[in-house]
């Protein structure tokens, strides 16, 4: 379990095939820094949104196994050395919930339609498929590539959300062009409340 609040941005140092998977390496950073303490062998990391476990450890380089799930339904598929992700390590019960609840289970992928700069200040509109949109809405949380942000606003095909100077600075959303795919995962109180709509007479 995550919060969404992003340590830092790691860089892809190798991609490497293990079919049916891929071995990926990062850069990590002050995430690695401490790595054998704070996030050993076995212990999990939110990689852009998405959960992965850490197999090895080198210095700052921290190795992950992708298999064939987490590459069809991410983006992390597409990644190439030199690419940014976003890292946070796993919550642990004392820490404070400053974001939301985030598994780093991605539901599915977005695509961002357009940015509106205002000052330091920049509204993002991203297209999402029908399914993922009824489980948002206007005020409550999202995971977009593990970042917790507010929605602005929720349409029948895309969404907004509005960007802080901060998290255009420390995320890969600062740097995402428009047409770029993100991670997406809604927030996991309106998954059982859709799931159970679903169910209802």
């Amino acid at each position: 379990m995550f919060t969404g609040l992003v340590e830092t941005i790691g860089r892809i140092s190798d991609v490497r095939v293990e079919s049916p998977g891929v071995r990926l390496t990062v850069v990590a950073g002050d995430v690695a820094a401490d790595a054998p303490l704070t996030a050993p062998l076995g212990s999990s990391i939110c990689v852009s949104g998405c959960c992965l476990s850490v197999v090895a450890i080198d210095g700052p380089r921290l190795t992950f196994q992708l298999g064939p799930e987490t590459l069809a339904r991410t983006t992390l598929g597409g990644l190439v050395p030199g690419a940014g992700v976003n890292l946070e390590r796993s919550l642990r019960l004392s820490d404070r919930l400053g974001g939301h609840l985030v598994t780093g289970h991605v539901d599915g992928l977005g695509k961002l339609l357009s940015r509106d700069e205002s000052g330091d200040w920049v509204t993002c509109v991203f297209s999402a498929p029908a399914t993922l949109l009824r489980q948002m809405a206007s005020k409550g949380s999202v995971a977009i590539d593990g970042i917790s942000l507010t929605l602005v606003d929720v349409e029948a095909e895309r969404f907004s959300v509005a960007l802080i100077p901060h998290t255009l600075a420390v995320t890969t959303l600062g740097s995402l062009a428009v047409g770029g795919s993100v991670n997406l995962e809604t927030d996991l109180v309106a998954k059982y409340v859709a799931r159970w709509l679903e169910g209802a007479p």
